[in-house]
């Protein structure tokens, strides 16, 4: 294997790719056991202030109902996620191409959400935040994040969202960069997934 290479993909995307040709050969696949449903990391005391804590709460609830862990965590892709650096960002990218017919996708590794400054989302503002979450704008109003799912949360209420800040706000940060995104055409050198199913076995 040249290279750590983990490649998804729903059975209903076989069907709809059955048209695409390719020279190159596929490799094998194995089914994934993801994990989509993890715990919110607990708020920190003195992260916020007392009065806010409704808010916080709120905030955890929605952290867990939208998923973000299974995406922002590492290992949640396989089934194995590192509690104890969730929401930190994962070293298993996305990829946002189709790798079916492409031979080298694009991947976009789900960022570090922490309130660290360095590696995380810690000298964010809110309004990036916000934006992130239901326009999947990034932090300077580049274009859209791939693979954020910001259409399921373009609805969320303002209050809703504002928890959602005031939460990652309150958490642990952790010092996690993840791999850099990778251009279509360009050769990922860390594993990745496709529609979190199936991943290569070479």
């Amino acid at each position: 294997m040249k290279y750590p290479f983990l490649l998804a993909f729903a059975m209903t995307a076989l069907s709809g790719c059955a048209t695409e040709t390719s020279t190159d050969r596929q490799p094998d696949y194995e089914e994934l056991d993801s994990a989509t449903l993890l715990d919110s990391p607990d708020p920190v005391v003195g992260r916020y202030h007392p009065a806010d804590k409704d808010t916080v709460d709120r905030g955890a609830y929605m952290i867990e109902l939208l998923a973000c862990g299974a995406c922002h965590t590492n290992g949640a892709f396989e089934g194995d996620p590192d509690i104890d650096r969730s929401l930190a960002g994962s070293s298993t990218g996305i990829a946002f191409t189709n790798p079916l017919g492409d031979k080298f996708p694009g991947v976009i590794y789900p960022p570090n959400i922490t309130p660290d400054e360095e590696t995380g989302i810690g000298k964010w503002s809110d309004r990036q935040i916000a934006n992130a979450i239901c326009a999947g704008i990034g932090r300077h109003g580049e274009r859209r994040i791939p693979s954020m799912p910001w259409q399921g949360y373009a609805r969320l209420s303002d209050d809703d969202v504002a928890a959602v800040v005031a939460y990652l706000r309150s958490i642990e940060p952790i010092r996690n960069a993840v791999p850099k995104e990778v251009k279509p055409g360009d050769r990922a050198t860390s594993p990745f997934v496709y529609f979190g199913v199936y991943r290569s076995t070479e």
